[in-house]
């Protein structure tokens, strides 16, 4: 049987990894996803390399559909909403800037090294924001208190599986138990991966409907 999220505790506090690269804490009814980079194929146009436009449609579609599904109070951004200053033109801009409107929700952005410089309306900003016993960040920080939980963005983890000889890629949510860190797989389609550690405990990320233990 497929499973769409597997479900983990940290101290009291429930997590749900969704198999649609989003996190997921009923308690407080907060939906994360991190690392969007809207905005990079006009980037990559601009300097001469040819992307299509539609990754960032199907990205705003896909955020649709997740908080339609679990209805959070708010859509906290672990980074990386932009791609760059550079590329956000007049229609992105009001596209994201009405967002919270459109889906009935708050909106948080916890800054990324992408979004410098980058001025949206209708976003509460944090640089780094915390939610009962769990921290919120774009990078991993090094935390001091081993009570407290890291959630992060900015790695784009990914690992391999193997299958009848071929070796196929995978996004995935990584953690790092040493360091109390889980790094979350970027949100948006038009994004690279870095492969994990191999301490590292992982759950692959097979297909919108499907994320697995590994």
């Amino acid at each position: 049987m497929k499973n769409s999220s597997i479900k983990f505790y940290w101290e009291d506090t429930l997590f749900e990894m969704l198999s649609s690269r989003a996190i997921f804490l009923p308690e407080t009814k907060e939906l994360l996803i991190c690392d969007i980079h809207l905005g990079k194929a006009e980037y990559f146009q601009q300097n001469g390399i040819p992307l299509t436009n539609n990754s960032d449609e199907n990205n705003f579609a896909r955020i649709k559909r997740i908080v339609k599904k679990y209805n959070p109070e708010k859509l906290i951004i672990l980074g990386d909403l932009f791609h760059s200053k550079y590329s956000i033109d007049k229609n992105l801009k009001k596209k994201v800037e009405d967002l919270p409107e459109l889906l009935n929700t708050n909106i948080e952005l916890v800054l990324g090294n992408h979004d410098i410089g980058c001025k949206i309306k209708n976003l509460k900003v944090f640089d780094i924001r915390k939610t009962k016993n769990i921290t919120l960040s774009h990078e991993p920080i090094n935390l001091v208190d081993k009570k407290t939980f890291n959630i992060c963005g900015h790695y784009h983890p990914k690992l391999y599986l193997k299958n009848n000889g071929d070796k196929l890629s995978f996004r995935c949510f990584a953690m790092d138990m040493k360091k109390n860190t889980l790094y979350m797989p970027a949100f948006g389609d038009l994004t690279g991966g870095y492969p994990c550690e191999k301490s590292f405990k992982k759950w692959a990320i097979i297909s919108e409907k499907e994320i697995l233990e590994v």
